[in-house]
């Protein structure tokens, strides 16, 4: 990460709510084909999320903590702050003197920028600012939000145009927050209603609405140079498993996300 950082623009998107076997079924099966070109060949990584909730969650994403493998490790981090001890701070990471990454690639000479989605980065109200008040440029409407059937494609478009008025010389650091998985979902899948609500299944009608539109995305992301990209969910959540629904408690369906990174060469193809 050390050669990457003040080389690559570099995107992150994390696709919140998104359940881990859920997005696994669908790359399986076909259903997401522009997520899954960019996966390895063994498909999503299982990762475990750093917490149970959108907040907690990307508060330790900022600080580096990225959901991590679900295997013993220790798992060295492509990002850490300087901390005395850290047995997760290897040669390869990018290590920063700031509290968080955002502020640290911005040190760096990146421009960044928060597309935001969920209601904590509406930037209305103390607790809505604190995560987009980290970046130099944050953007959110009501069209970004979880009531919106049409969120993403509307967050891709800010992104396009925020992406299109930097220097070609800047860094880039750009970070979605896709709020479509997120409940309510049910208007993504054809037939359903508010009534019935949301089930495991227009939660997966909403991934194939988001993949139907990121190849836009990373489009646009990599229109200048290449692009380190990092996909992930933040969370889970639960449908009933065990007779628990929701998120911010612990439960397989909530700790168990999928991760996935690579690189988008200049000009990728939406």
């Amino acid at each position: 990460m050390n050669e990457v950082v003040g080389r690559d623009d570099l995107l992150l998107v994390t696709l919140d709510t998104l359940r881990y076997d859920v997005a696994c079924e669908l790359a399986e099966a076909g259903r997401i084909p522009h997520l899954a070109r960019h996966l390895p060949p063994g498909g999503w990584e299982e990762r475990h999320a750093p917490g149970t909730f959108t907040y907690a969650s990307h508060q330790a994403i900022f600080a580096g903590f990225l959901p991590t493998p679900a295997a013993r490790g220790p798992h060295p981090r492509l990002f850490a702050a300087r901390f005395a001890g850290s047995e997760s701070t290897a040669a390869r990471t990018y290590v920063h003197d700031t509290p968080d990454l955002v502020t640290g690639l911005a040190a760096a000479g990146y421009r960044t920028v928060c597309v935001g989605g969920v209601g904590f980065f509406t930037g209305r109200g103390p607790l809505g600012s604190v995560l987009p008040g980290l970046f130099q440029e944050s953007h959110w409407e009501p069209e970004f939000g979880v009531a919106s059937p049409v969120s993403f494609e509307a967050q891709v478009a800010r992104a396009e145009k925020v992406i299109a008025g930097l220097p070609p010389e800047r860094r880039l650091f750009l970070f979605v927050n896709v709020s479509a998985l997120h409940q309510p979902n049910w208007f993504h899948l054809p037939g359903a209603t508010a009534e019935a609500g949301d089930t495991r299944e227009t939660h997966a009608a909403a991934l194939e609405y988001v993949d139907r539109h990121i190849g836009r995305l990373f489009a646009a992301a990599s229109g200048r140079r290449r692009c380190f990209a990092i996909v992930c969910s933040d969370h889970g959540t639960a449908y009933g498993d065990d007779g628990w629904s929701g998120h911010r408690l612990a439960h397989p369906s909530v700790w168990t996300v999928p991760y996935a990174h690579f690189f988008l060469e200049h000009g990728t193809a939406s």
